[in-house]
């Protein structure tokens, strides 16, 4: 009987494990691998740059110049990754951003806070942990300068 009694004590772990191995082993999260395409790191990290105050454009004049006409043809949309440049690694990520001022804004501020709202983005929408922001300030718009990022006026009203 004390034989029953120790086979039926060890028959409870041993139904755990197996169903345990029936299952796969460990936590469904980390079954599998999830990978971060660079262009879904640029977007994330060009909708946070345009969000910060002072931040008038992203990109230099010749890549704005092409994306303006760009965005005028039918189904070319906005660039949001225009200005921004990601390498994407398993764990971790490294932007340059280019971006443009607008007049008046202190250029060290906007940087550092394009900077801390690229990261906080970045990683929390990826869980990629951002290494570096490297931004290039590449033009100051002017308050009487052209704006080749407006919509123009719509043939139909």
């Amino acid at each position: 009987m004390s034989e029953m009694a120790t086979h039926g004590g060890d028959n409870e772990p041993q139904t755990s494990a197996r169903r345990q191995s029936r299952s796969g082993g460990g936590d469904p999260a980390t079954r599998g691998r999830t990978t971060i395409a660079d262009g879904v790191v640029e977007k994330i990290a060009g909708m946070a740059a345009r969000d910060v105050e002072g931040v008038h454009a992203m990109g230099s004049g010749l890549s704005r110049t092409f994306g303006a006409v760009r965005d005028r043809v039918p189904g070319g949309g906005k660039a949001v990754t225009r200005g921004v440049k990601a390498e994407v690694g398993e764990v971790q990520t490294a932007l340059d951003l280019e971006i443009v001022v607008e007049y008046g804004y202190p250029i060290g501020d906007v940087s550092r806070a394009v900077r801390e709202n690229v990261i906080a983005a970045v990683e929390r929408m990826t869980s990629l942990e951002v290494v570096e922001v490297n931004i290039a300030v590449s033009d100051v718009h002017l308050p009487d300068e052209e704006d080749d990022e407006e919509p123009e006026q719509p043939r139909i009203q």
